[in-house]
């Protein structure tokens, strides 16, 4: 075995382990107590997702549980958590209407066909091109986005909703000055259930938000003809439920990295991610991706850090909805909303606003991150806002970088010499011409590269035209100091241009 697959998988180690975890009473105990808080937390999103996405409520609901149980054993980030989305529920919303659940199921196994390939082909590595700047962003608009989400609940609703919500709140925000054993939004969830039930205080619950089904999931074949026509009907919607589900996966993965200070292998979670998808579309599913809001409920609120709290939370979600459906039809929503409010404010990276934070940071830095925020905020669309932000940031950087280059001329016995400095480029080849001295300079013109590099046939075509203006006037040039990189990029290329 090579040194850098023992690296890779010493880099990869998870850390506790899954066996640390069996083997300790008090971790265990961690990680199957925030399994079921995710669990509660599922099923009303799972639900208002299906909803989104023209399906019946069942549909949500199998999806998050395969998904999360199958991701649990599949996936790169251990206690990052995978089901039904709002992101993917928008993307493929128009199919089941239009064309039938039939071709909806194929769609959701394709999308799955598509992140193994784009797994197996490296898309993860694509995650290093994603500033610090956009991640902020990112982190900041899911927060708005978690607890804007959370309006449709606490508007034109019984007036016992607000104290409620508080009630729970106030408790999260205690608990753990009391104890970290028992994760505090389960305690939660516990007592405003036990108030609504003792005082039976009628307000909106999880039963409202639709059916729970009473039976497991069954094998779906989708019954669509295999030919070249079904395929151009389904591939756009399944390429954009791969591309925003690999997206918000791997851009969650990063966060819990951070927050756990671990790293996972994102190739990995990139092909898993298609797996769980597919198998989720076998048995009727309508596919997802790693769900922040719950993952942070998790790994941040609860003290999740292994695959049991993820297998767990699965698992609970199944037996919730299927053998204690009617007990958890009870609990009040106002219970999940304050939650939900808990993991928005908990998320939101508030040293980035800071004003003595955007006071020292670079201006572009902040408007990069501003803008990621605003594109999810009109788009409802993360991936939308995170592919936003890195355009900008690219652009911003680009500017930035072509003032970097300069041009200093001196002359000596007869010869000029202009000395290049900085990266050349497109942005910062293209005015190279216009800053040599044709018609005044002398026969003999030297251009002195030591402090440059060419990066792309903008700027060989650039040094081509420079060259061809002072053949023109009858005069040599000779171009020294680039390095060999330059050196063979401009062999290669110089000349043809013509």
């Amino acid at each position: 075995m090579s040194a850098t697959a023992i690296d890779d998988r010493a880099r990869y180690r998870a850390n506790p382990t899954v066996l640390q975890a069996l083997t300790s009473p008090r971790m265990l105990t961690r990680e199957v107590l925030a399994g079921l808080v995710v669990g509660l937390a599922l099923i009303p999103e799972a639900i208002a997702f299906s909803v989104i996405a023209g399906v019946d409520p069942k549909v949500g609901l199998f999806s998050s549980f395969i998904m999360a149980v199958s991701i649990a054993f599949l996936g790169g980030r251990p206690a990052m958590v995978t089901a039904a989305t709002g992101a993917v529920a928008l993307v493929i919303a128009p199919v089941a209407p239009t064309y039938g659940m039939d071709y909806f199921i194929a769609t959701v196994i394709l999308a799955g066909i598509f992140q193994v390939l784009l797994g197996v082909l490296g898309v993860a590595k694509l995650m290093r091109f994603i500033p610090r700047s956009v991640m902020v962003g990112f982190v900041n608009a899911l927060a708005i986005f978690v607890f804007s989400s959370q309006f449709p609940q606490l508007i034109d609703k019984p007036w016992m909703v607000y104290p409620l919500v508080a009630l729970g709140i106030v408790v999260m925000i205690a608990m753990p000055k009391i104890t970290t054993i028992v994760p505090a939004p389960l305690v939660s969830v516990i007592i405003v259930t036990a108030v609504v039930m003792a005082f039976a205080i009628t307000v909106p619950t999880v039963g409202d938000q639709g059916e729970l089904p009473k039976s497991l999931p069954e094998l779906f074949i989708p019954n669509v003809p295999l030919t070249w026509e079904t395929f151009t009907i389904i591939a756009p919607f399944a390429l954009g439920v791969a591309l925003v589900g690999l997206m918000e996966s791997l851009l969650t993965a990063k966060l819990v990295d951070e927050i756990t200070d671990t790293h996972s292998n994102k190739t990995r979670e990139s092909w898993a991610q298609g797996v769980a998808n597919m198998l989720s579309g076998i048995f009727g599913g309508m596919g997802g991706c790693a769900v922040i809001g719950q993952t942070m409920i998790g790994v941040k609120a609860s003290g999740a850090r292994t695959r049991i709290s993820t297998f767990c939370a699965g698992i609970f979600l199944f037996l919730l909805v299927v053998v204690f459906g009617d007990f958890v039809s009870t609990i009040p929503m106002a219970a999940l909303v304050a939650v939900m409010i808990m993991v928005a404010i908990g998320a939101f990276d508030w040293h980035s606003v800071k004003p003595s934070t955007l006071k020292r940071m670079p201006k572009s830095e902040t408007f990069v991150m501003i803008a990621t925020v605003v594109l999810v905020l009109l788009t409802h669309n993360l991936a939308v806002g995170v592919v936003g932000g890195v355009l900008v940031a690219s652009v911003l950087f680009v500017r930035r970088v072509a003032h970097f280059v300069s041009v200093s001329r001196t002359v000596a016995d007869d010869v000029v010499t202009y000395t290049v400095t900085g990266e050349l480029f497109f942005a910062s080849s293209n005015d190279l011409t216009t800053l040599f001295s044709y018609p005044e300079d002398p026969d003999r013109v030297v251009i002195d590269l030591t402090g440059s590099h060419i990066w792309d046939a903008s700027t060989v075509a650039a040094l081509d035209a420079i060259e061809m203006k002072y053949t023109a006037l009858g005069k040599t040039v000779e171009i020294i100091g680039m390095n060999d990189s330059s050196q063979r990029m401009r062999g290669r290329l110089t000349g043809g241009f013509e």
